[in-house]
């Protein structure tokens, strides 16, 4: 379960890279009912904050990289992002944003993994990531598809520290590796790792990329809003034992994400 105590190594943050703020804004507002609250004028100056029921969930930022394609960014927490850029680099891995400091908000930084995929970590000053998780409407879980999972989890391991247990998916379905931050218990796994061929990759043409899972009441509702609102579904809504029913969407701008009803516990 992914908490707001944000120990080292876990999700605490994410945003979405859209070509057309107001439409992303009124897309996942029609689907997860979030609010979204501007944090600037003008062309330039789009993005802000996505909230649910008052509570920060998400950030919102015009796609400004020339040939990038629309996605989430997720961000862990880390005590040190100058130490994090050494392990990553160590690692293979590569920097597409060198550690800065965002006013007294804290310090961030983003990468490639050696094999392409993208993420980010949080060095928390006053703010120490989202306000609302594990929530209808909020995020719930991380998944990085990748063609090479055992190279993600030696790099991923080096680099966060992260334990990794594996099950096998029903039906020949493969391997999936569940992420559990440094020295914590299970019960507070807050990810996973699947392998896929290069060529089912599309999305990010064949580099391995990362995706948020948000909480729904109704996964069938959720992918209706979806649906109705531009997007598309990849998968299901299909009931997977012991976790839920779930659903791969992509919203308009072909930003990935899934939607998720958790199995009672």
């Amino acid at each position: 379960m992914i908490t707001t105590d944000f120990a080292p190594g876990s999700p605490c943050w994410l945003d979405l890279g859209a070509p057309d703020v107001q439409a992303a804004a009124a897309f996942y507002g029609a689907v997860f009912g979030w609010d979204y609250e501007s944090m600037g004028e003008g062309e330039e100056m789009e993005g802000g904050m996505f909230r649910k029921d008052g509570k920060i969930v998400a950030g919102l930022g015009k796609l400004t990289e020339e040939g990038a394609r629309s996605a989430w960014m997720i961000y862990h927490t880390v005590t040190d992002a100058d130490a994090t850029t050494r392990a990553v680099e160590s690692g293979g891995g590569t920097v597409r944003v060198a550690p800065r400091d965002l006013d007294d908000w804290g310090r961030m930084a983003q990468y490639n993994d050696p094999l392409g995929g993208q993420f980010a970590v949080w060095q928390p000053g006053k703010t120490k990531g989202v306000e609302l998780v594990d929530e209808p409407g909020s995020l719930c879980w991380t998944e990085l598809y990748t063609s090479d999972a055992a190279a993600a989890k030696e790099f991923y391991g080096g680099v966060f520290g992260w334990q990794f247990s594996d099950m096998e998916l029903p039906g020949g379905g493969g391997t999936y590796s569940m992420i559990t931050p440094a020295g914590l218990p299970e019960e507070r796994m807050h990810g996973g790792v699947m392998q896929l061929r290069t060529e089912d990759l599309r999305l990010a043409n064949g580099r391995p990329y990362w995706h948020p899972v948000f909480a729904v009441t109704d996964c069938d509702a959720a992918v209706a809003r979806v649906r109705d609102n531009g997007g598309s579904v990849q998968m299901g809504p299909e009931d997977a034992e012991g976790v839920g029913r779930l659903a791969v969407c992509v919203d308009a701008a072909s930003a990935d994400f899934v939607v998720l009803t958790p199995a009672e516990s």
